[in-house]
């Protein structure tokens, strides 16, 4: 049922709106747009300007396909939107299913994987199209407006990008200084005094010039103001209005008029249906409490230019922007007692559809945090694993973190996710407060017990040595139970636990355990880390061929499942580097290198027997293959982590011994220059933006002055000489892009 939602409401956002008979005709406007020769055209204006009319009116006029996207709060986070944007050029076409698939996935790099691909997609287009974007103001984050400026480059010749926003699009300013921009703006969209004779012609009240001409100037030519006054005028037999244009309250003022002459249970049911982002009749009905709510819609709909359709089977509408925000000002204004309830009647309705994340944003906006943290606590593993990480850091933070040290399973997935993701100090803050916390109830996250969670979240980040580790593994498997959807992670930190304590025939039959319940389950991550450590014990042991197979699955389970970025897969990658070079294929030995090294930034020393096993494995190989500046390099960042991490057992042997061989070979001058560091790594999808040094500071948390050392670092690792030289030769040998 959560998908049949899910998919009308995401249909209902790729349709264009239907222009409403008799609106005023932006012909001369569209036919500006569709003879210039601009990539862009961005329509920019306050609300009720008539932007998402105009862009209706072209849609409907346009030869070429239209790709329409309707932008809405939820849409705020870069890979939600690189997925819906996907999905809609992609127009349900089976030949376009891989790309939309390709916008999802655990760990994945929006600026250095997905939005490239996006954009070459666009380039490659067979026809010309033209992408309308309504509401962009909607995207509040800077990392979206990054992502779309990546997305827009792509745009081809003879194609279009159009948006509608009410404020100033932050591509703009370059793309106007290049002149590849057409700019609609205020003065383009305020209506004269004819339009206002067909408006109030269309509401049944008669004008004569004279008077369209006072209106028009009161109003300043704003649309809605003028639609506004003629309802009024329609129910007041004509009588002059005597506000103007400037006053700020002047659209209250106007709305308020027209919502007085509606009887009582219509502006009631107006207001109380303001907290919704999507109405349907259903929906309606249980919020407001109203067994005709469906009607009520439909009434609406042909007597107020506010409330649009969002299908073509009129089941879906939203109102108008500015009419919601007036609607939800008189809520608060005369019954602030209500909306409380209204919103968990809301929540209440998409529960029971199956729809939980639209649940929980209404929960947000009440005091009910427990039942808001347990439906987070269900949501965050999935979205996370969708690559949604922005919406997970957005739920995080409107709980609160007294709510989320408040529901200590909650606190476990927030370690999760910022171990994951390379942010150490967070991951660090919440793995003191897990330890620290009690909690005797069962977790909402599927897993057994907290203590369960617990011990599986300590041993991944092994702060305390292998001996731990053992504990906390061993304690985690005798907790789940075979059908628990966390047994097969126990079981592969159970492998790992043995490893670092040396037992590695032990550590073997816990990966094989897990890793057939892993694929049982359709449990990727456990499935690619459990058969990527089996084949490098196989390659350990000479067998070459059962390593062979374990990577097979390994490598399968992550183009299936977009992996290529995430933390616990890079392991795979190395490994079929080293399986490569056993085979002579040097092609393939740098293709996985290349992979690996792209992605080590996100093994940090809270995931440290991974980021340092990862190390050394590469080490081996660009020592094998006389690259021993990385290999030493490689040392160094190993030696980083063992600083803050140095009880990792057997693993600290194994990076001895290795030192001890590259400290008794003869020194070689490098054959290359060091490779990019994982600071490096970061900053390189920065390149391929328009963004200063100092914005590209301000999104990674640094200087500007260390945004400069590191970007000409970079240029002398890659022997270039610019930021476009740099994107070309980082794409040409796989740092960046698919």
């Amino acid at each position: 049922m959560v998908v049949e939602l899910d998919r009308v409401l995401l249909d209902a956002k790729l349709a264009a709106p239907q222009p409403r008979p008799g609106a005023v005709s932006r012909a001369e406007l569209i036919e500006v747009a569709q003879a210039s020769d601009r990539r862009v055209v961005g329509v920019t204006a306050p609300a009720g300007y008539g932007k998402s009319t105009f862009l209706a009116q072209w849609a409907l006029a346009e030869d070429r396909r239209v790709i329409w996207v309707s932008l809405d709060r939820f849409d705020d986070d870069p890979a939600a939107l690189l997925e819906l944007l996907a999905y809609a050029y992609a127009g349900g076409s089976a030949g376009n299913a891989d790309l939309v698939a390709d916008m999802r996935g655990p760990g994945m790099s929006v600026l250095g994987r997905a939005a490239p691909r996006l954009a070459s997609a666009f380039r490659s287009s067979p026809v010309p199209f033209v992408l309308m974007l309504d509401d962009l103001h909607e995207l509040q984050s800077p990392a979206c407006h990054d992502m779309l400026g990546m997305v827009i480059s792509g745009v081809p010749e003879g194609s279009q990008l159009a948006a509608a926003s009410r404020f100033e699009q932050p591509h703009l300013p370059r793309l106007r200084a290049s002149g590849d921009a057409l700019e609609i703006v205020v003065s383009d969209l305020a209506l004269n005094a004819a339009a206002a004779e067909q408006i109030f012609s269309e509401a049944h009240v008669s004008l004569t010039h004279e008077l369209a001409a006072a209106v028009t100037e009161r109003t300043e030519g704003w649309p809605v103001g003028l639609y506004l006054a003629a309802l009024i005028a329609r129910d007041s037999n004509g009588e002059a209005l005597s506000v103007s244009g400037d006053d700020p309250y002047v659209a209250d003022y106007l709305y308020r008029e027209s919502l007085m002459n509606l009887p009582d249970d219509t502006q009631r049911f107006l207001r109380r249906t303001a907290i919704l982002d999507q109405l349907c009749g259903p929906l309606c009905d249980a919020v407001v409490a109203d067994p005709n709510a469906h009607e009520q819609l439909r009434r609406l709909e042909g007597s107020n230019v506010f409330l649009i359709p969002l299908d073509r089977r009129r089941e879906w509408y939203r109102y108008h922007a500015l009419f919601k925000e007036f609607l939800f000002g008189e809520l608060r204004r005369v019954e602030p007692d209500v909306i409380m309830k209204l919103h968990l009647r809301a929540a209440d309705w998409y529960e029971s559809r199956g729809s939980r994340a639209m649940a929980l944003e209404h929960l947000l906006n009440t005091t009910e945090r427990d039942r808001s943290v347990q439906l987070a606590t269900g949501l965050t593993l999935e979205t996370y694993q969708a690559g949604q990480l922005s919406t997970v850091q957005r739920w995080l933070s409107a709980l609160g973190d007294s709510a989320v040290e408040g529901y200590p399973p909650l606190a476990v997935l927030a370690g999760w996710v910022t171990a994951l993701t390379a942010q150490t100090t967070e991951a660090q803050r919440w793995a003191a407060v897990v330890d620290a916390a009690s909690f005797d109830l069962v977790p909402a996250d599927g897993t057994a017990s907290f203590a369960s969670a617990r011990a599986m979240l300590r041993v991944i980040m092994c702060p305390s040595g292998p001996e731990q580790a053992m504990a906390d593994a061993s304690f985690a498997v005798a907790e789940e139970p075979p059908w628990s959807p966390w047994r097969d992670q126990a079981l592969t930190l159970c492998g790992e636990a043995h490893l670092l304590a040396g037992d590695v025939k032990q550590a073997d039959a816990w990966f094989a355990e897990a890793s057939i319940l892993a694929a049982t389950a359709g449990n990727a991550d456990s499935l690619v880390l459990s058969e990527s450590e089996r084949a490098l014990l196989a390659m350990d042991g000479e067998r070459w061929a059962d390593a062979d197979e374990r990577l097979r699955v390994a490598l399968g389970a992550i183009r299936e499942a977009r992996m290529q970025d995430y933390a616990l897969c890079v392991l795979a990658f190395v490994a079929s580097a080293r399986l490569s070079l056993h085979r002579g294929d040097l092609e393939q030995v740098n293709r996985d290198l290349t992979q690996a090294m792209r992605a080590r930034p996100s093994l940090t020393y809270v995931l440290p027997f991974l980021a340092v096993r990862v190390r050394l494995q590469l080490a081996r190989i660009f020592w094998a293959i006389a690259d021993h500046s990385t290999a030493r390099h490689l040392l160094r960042e190993i030696d980083d982590i063992l600083i803050r991490r140095p009880s990792l057992g057997a693993l600290v042997g194994e990076v001895t011994e290795f030192r001890g061989l590259v400290g008794s070979s003869a020194h070689v001058e490098p054959r290359v220059g060091p490779p990019l560091s994982p600071a490096e790594l970061r900053l390189l999808p920065y390149l391929q933006t328009h963004l200063t040094l100092g914005e590209i500071g301000q999104r990674l948390s640094v200087s500007r002055n260390t945004v400069s050392s590191e970007v000409g670092s970079i240029y002398r690792k890659l022997g270039v000489s610019s930021r476009s030289e740099a994107v070309v030769q980082a794409t040409s040998i796989g740092l960046l892009g698919v």
